[in-house]
C-alpha cells in the first residue's frame, strides 16, 4: 500500500495499482478510512449476568487458597459443588485466571508466609525437648521401619523412643503422651520442638500438647539447622560400628535400638555436656561427678606437678545452657545495621 502512495504522484493511482498488483478499490477504501474523523471508542457495556468486582475477587481467593492452589479449575469447580457452593461457571474461572495471567501453577505466584527463626533456651533438663523421625532400612529394597526419638536438649538424654512399621500421628501422640507422663511434666514447664513433618504438625499431637500446657515450635522449611540436636543424635546412631546396613525385621530394629539407647543414655560420654553421660546430667548428678573428677585431677597434679606446666588441671566445664539458634550478640546486630 505504501508503494502505491509513492508512485501515485508520478503515474496516477490506477497505473500505480496495476503496476503493484493491488485493486484500486482497496486503495480508495484505505484512503477513505484514513481521512475519516476519529471518533471516541465506545466501551462495551458489561452484561447484566457478569460477576461484580467483589464476586470476582472471591473466586480468585478460593483459587489461591491452601485447599485449592494445586488443583486445576475443573477440580475446584467440582469440589465446590460437592460442598454445596457455586461461585461461577468453569469457563469464568479460566477467564479470571487468564485476566490475571495465572493460567499456570498458582503456588508460585503466592506470597509465602515468612517463618520466624526459633530461638529456644534450656537452662535445665525437661525445659526443651526435640523430637524427630528417621527411617531404618528394612530387609529388602523400599522397605523401612520408622524410629521416633524424643531428646532433652540440655542433658542430651533420650526421654522417649519407639520403632514402628509406619509413620502415623496416632503413634506420635501415644509416644509423646507416655513420655510426658513418665517425666512428670507439669503445665507451662516444657517446649517441644520439631520439624514440619506430617506427624509433627498433626492435629492430634497439637491438641495433646495444648491440653497438657506444653508449648510446641517448628523448624523453618528447608532449615535442618533448626533441629540440630535430633540430627546429631541420629548421626551418632547411624555411625555406630555395629549399625547394620539393613534390619531383618521390626523386632531386630527394636532390639538394636533397645541396646543403643541404653548405651547412649548411661555410658556415652557426650562432648557437648562436659564429657558427662546424658543420664548423669538429666538426673542432676553432674556437679557431684564434676567434684569427684576435680579431686582425681588435683591428686594427679600433687603427685607430679612438673607434668602440668601451666596450672592445676580441671575437668571440662559443665553445661549452663543449651540453645536452638542463640540470638546474635548485640555488637554483631549493631554492625549489621551500619
Amino acid at each position: 500500500m505504501e508503494a502505491v502512495e509513492v508512485l501515485t504522484p508520478e503515474v496516477g493511482t490506477r497505473p500505480a495499482c496495476v503496476a503493484m498488483g493491488i485493486p484500486p478499490a482497496t486503495v480508495y477504501r484505505h484512503r477513505a478510512r484514513r481521512n475519516e474523523p476519529s471518533s471516541p471508542s465506545r466501551r462495551r457495556p458489561s452484561p447484566g449476568r457478569a460477576l461484580v468486582s467483589q464476586e470476582r475477587q472471591e473466586v480468585l481467593d478460593v483459587l489461591h487458597s491452601e485447599e485449592f492452589m494445586d488443583q486445576a479449575p475443573q477440580e475446584v469447580y467440582a469440589a465446590l459443588l460437592d460442598q454445596g457452593r457455586y461461585l461461577c461457571s468453569l469457563r469464568t474461572m479460566y477467564r479470571l485466571l487468564e485476566a490475571n495471567q495465572e493460567v499456570r501453577e498458582r503456588r508460585d505466584q503466592l506470597r509465602h508466609p515468612s517463618y520466624a527463626k526459633p530461638e529456644l533456651l534450656a537452662a535445665a533438663p525437661n525445659q526443651v525437648w526435640s523430637w524427630d523421625i528417621t527411617k531404618l532400612l528394612g530387609p529388602v529394597k523400599w522397605t523401612y521401619f520408622y524410629l521416633y526419638v524424643i531428646l532433652d536438649i540440655f542433658s542430651r538424654y533420650v526421654v522417649g523412643w519407639m520403632v514402628a512399621s509406619r509413620e502415623m500421628a496416632a503413634l506420635a501422640h501415644k509416644l509423646i503422651q507416655g513420655t510426658l507422663e513418665k517425666q512428670n511434666i507439669q503445665p507451662g514447664q516444657l517446649t517441644i520442638h520439631a520439624d514440619r513433618g506430617p506427624s509433627m504438625k498433626s492435629k492430634p499431637v497439637a491438641l495433646l500438647l495444648s491440653d497438657l500446657g506444653v508449648t510446641k515450635t517448628h523448624s523453618r522449611p528447608h532449615s535442618s539447622d533448626d533441629n540440630p540436636y535430633s540430627e546429631a543424635q541420629f548421626k551418632t546412631l547411624k555411625y555406630r560400628p555395629d549399625f547394620p546396613e539393613r534390619f531383618g525385621s521390626l523386632e531386630d530394629a527394636r532390639a538394636f535400638c533397645q541396646e543403643f539407647f541404653a548405651w547412649y543414655n548411661l555410658d556415652h560420654y557426650h562432648s557437648g555436656i562436659g564429657l558427662m553421660t546424658p543420664r548423669v546430667v538429666h538426673d542432676g548428678l553432674a556437679q557431684e561427678v564434676f567434684r569427684a573428677r576435680e579431686k582425681v585431677l588435683l591428686a594427679a597434679y600433687e603427685k607430679h606437678p612438673e607434668r602440668f606446666v601451666r596450672k592445676v588441671p580441671v575437668p571440662l566445664a559443665l553445661p549452663k545452657a543449651a540453645w536452638i539458634n542463640p540470638p546474635k550478640p548485640a555488637m554483631e546486630n549493631e554492625n549489621l545495621l551500619h
